[in-house]
């Protein structure tokens, strides 16, 4: 792209699109938001003020009418991939909202679409963008720990929804399941990005502890192996705060192991060298957002694309079905989504 201000039409103004509005505001001079569509017109009208942009209550009139480089999708999960395909159709580049889509027939929609537009989707897996992982990212792929065995994930803390204020995220047609696919998204998308390899297999136990009127769990432990040998553990829950000296990721490899609790991260190696680094806290969605900005100003590949976001798609639901089931189910890939 031009060296020009990137312009961005938010897809949604309600719930998450605060966080990216604050995000934007702290990149003006190489992106921002220049319209907003949302289908409630006073969300809309209060978005279009807020920011002092052209408003829509339908985001096909604002692809079609809004001068704008790129949207920003901040929707409901189940409307992720109707959203994806007009943008793409509409030459308009996407940052989306996890989880990318909700199923392998729409995985492979998305896929189709950006493959045959040339647009650049990003995902908005903000918790890459956290000190302590870039960090350990480093260490894993400058060969520090070795061969990497054991990768573990933590996300959870106690959800004070209720029926009055879960709204879509209470129906597995407009969630996709349960809490799993919602904040479970986070530390799987984490998990494959220490683990360093393609998942392949999954299983899962489901739990509903406390949210009872959800239609899916509240509560979820699963377990994925990869390509390259790893396997991967994660906890993630609505219903409780983890145990105190609970890590939020770890990684165990011939050489050593790393673990940290988000903002401090400690390794070990098993030649002596002991390391701990405390990182400042930053705006992930912020840094989430510049990321976007900088692929499409400089024409290079986000850290996740749409293919990161169909395997970990793939992975939740090949979770899911290994809970149902009670066995080990493969992981579909981005590959054959396309060829299904």
């Amino acid at each position: 792209m031009s060296s020009d201000i990137i312009r961005v039409g938010l897809i949604g103004g309600g719930g998450i699109a605060t966080f990216h509005i604050n995000g934007y505001a702290q990149h003006p001079e190489l992106i921002r938001v220049a319209a907003v569509a949302d289908a409630f017109a006073a969300t809309a009208e209060e978005r279009g003020a807020e920011l002092g942009v052209p408003c829509f209550t339908d985001y096909l009139e604002m692809l079609e009418q809004a001068d704008i480089d790129a949207v920003d999708i901040c929707l409901p999960h189940h409307l992720h991939r109707d959203a994806i395909v007009a943008a793409a159709k509409a030459g308009k580049h996407v940052l989306c909202e996890k989880p990318l889509c909700l199923s392998p027939d729409e995985a492979a929609d998305v896929q189709r679409a950006v493959s045959e537009s040339g647009i650049t989707l990003m995902c908005a897996h903000n918790q890459l963008f956290m000190p302590a992982v870039a960090r350990a990212k480093e260490l894993i792929d400058g060969g520090a720990l070795g061969t990497v065995y054991e990768v573990r994930t933590t996300d959870s803390f106690r959800n004070e929804f209720d029926p009055s204020n879960m709204g879509w995220r209470a129906h597995a047609s407009t969630s996709g399941g349960g809490e799993l696919i919602d904040t479970g998204y986070h530390p799987s998308y984490l998990l494959m990005h220490l683990a360093g390899g393609v998942p392949v297999q999954a299983t899962a136990m489901l739990s509903t502890h406390r949210l009872a009127f959800m239609e899916g769990e509240d509560s979820a432990q699963a377990l994925f192996r990869f390509d390259n040998g790893a396997v991967g553990q994660l906890v993630t829950s609505w219903a409780y705060d983890p145990a105190a000296g609970t890590e939020r990721f770890s990684v165990v490899g011939e050489h050593g192991s790393l673990t940290s609790d988000g903002t401090t991260l400690r390794w070990d190696l098993r030649d002596g060298t002991s390391e701990s680094v405390t990182f400042d806290e930053v705006d992930t969605f912020a840094a989430e957002i510049g990321a976007f900005g900088a692929c499409l100003r400089d024409g290079t590949r986000p850290i996740h694309s749409e293919r990161e976001g169909i395997a970990v798609l793939g992975m939740i639901l090949a979770a899911y079905e290994g809970a149902r089931t009670g066995t080990i189910a493969p992981v579909l890939t981005a590959d054959e989504t396309v060829s299904a």
